[in-house]
C-alpha cells in the first residue's frame, strides 16, 4: 500500500517539533526573536525594516540548524529503520523532509514581521519620534526567501553528512572558509563571489535587488543546496539501516 505524500508531509512536520532538541531550539528562536526586536527598537529607534532584519541575525544560524536536525534525528535516534519500513522509497521520505523546514522558515519570517510592527509603533510612542514604515513587500519577500535558502542549505548538509554536529560545524565554518578563500588573490575572490552562498544571498536578504546577480545566486544555490541534496539522497538511498 502506497503511503500518500501528504501523509508523509504530516508525519515529517510532526517529527520536526517532536524531539527535545527541536522543542528547545524552537523556544530559543521565539524568545530570541522577541528579545532581539524589542532590544533593537529601544536602541536604534522605530525603524520597521531594521527591527525585522535584527531577527535575521539569529535566523541565519538557528533555522539551518533546525533543518539539519530534521534529517539527522532519524539516524541519531535510530528511528530510520521504522521510517523506511513504512515507506521503503527513501527518496519520497527525503522529499517530505525538505518541505517542513522551508515552511518553518517562512513562518519564522512572518513572526518577525508581526512582532516588529507593534514594536515599531510602541517604540515610536515611547520615544516620541516618527516611525519609519519602510519594509516593502518586495524587500520582505527577498528576506524571507533568503531565510528559506539558508534553511535548505542546512537540510542539504544534514542529508549528506547524516551527523548533526558535523553538519553544524561545516555550516558555521563555511563563512570563515570562504572569507579566507577570498583573500587568496583574484581567483579566490572570484570563486567566493560565485560559490559563497552567504555572499550571493546578501543582496536578496537586505533588499538590494539591483545588486543581486541571478547567475551567481543560482550557481551557489546549485552547489550548496541542489548538489548536496542530490548526493545526500543518493547516500541515504544506499545506506544500510541498523
Amino acid at each position: 500500500m502506497t503511503v500518500p505524500f501528504h501523509r508523509l508531509l504530516a508525519v515529517e512536520t510532526r517529527k520536526l517539533f517532536d524531539t527535545r532538541s527541536a522543542v528547545i531550539l524552537t523556544a530559543v528562536l521565539l524568545c530570541l526573536t522577541v528579545a532581539a526586536i524589542a532590544g533593537r527598537g529601544l536602541y536604534a529607534g522605530p525603524d520597521l525594516r531594521r527591527l525585522i532584519w535584527t531577527a535575521g541575525i539569529g535566523y541565519t544560524t538557528l533555522l539551518p540548524v533546525l533543518g539539519i536536525l530534521t534529517v539527522t534525528n532519524e539516524w541519531s535516534h535510530r528511528t530510520a529503520l521504522t521510517t523506511f519500513a513504512l515507506e521503503p522509497r527513501r527518496r519520497r521520505v527525503i522529499a517530505a523532509k525538505v518541505v517542513p523546514p522551508a515552511l518553518a522558515a517562512v513562518v519564522a519570517s512572518l513572526l518577525a514581521m508581526l512582532v516588529a510592527v507593534p514594536a515599531t509603533a510602541l517604540t515610536s510612542a515611547v520615544q516620541h519620534v516618527p516611525a519609519h514604515w519602510n519594509a516593502t513587500p518586495t524587500t520582505m519577500a527577498g528576506w524571507t526567501a533568503a531565510n528559506v535558502l539558508f534553511t535548505l542549505m542546512g537540510v542539504a548538509l544534514g542529508t549528506l553528512l547524516l551527523n548533526a554536529p558535523a553538519a553544524i560545524v561545516v555550516y558555521l565554518a563555511s563563512t570563515g572558509v570562504w572569507n579566507a578563500v577570498a583573500m587568496l588573490g583574484s581567483a579566490g575572490e572570484t570563486l567566493a563571489q560565485w560559490l559563497d552562498l552567504n555572499r550571493t544571498i546578501a543582496p536578496l536578504a537586505t533588499g538590494d535587488w539591483a545588486d543581486i546577480s541571478p547567475a551567481r545566486l543560482a550557481a551557489s544555490a546549485a552547489v550548496w543546496i541542489v548538489l548536496l541534496l542530490l548526493l545526500g539522497t543518493a547516500r541515504v538511498s544506499r545506506k544500510e539501516v541498523k
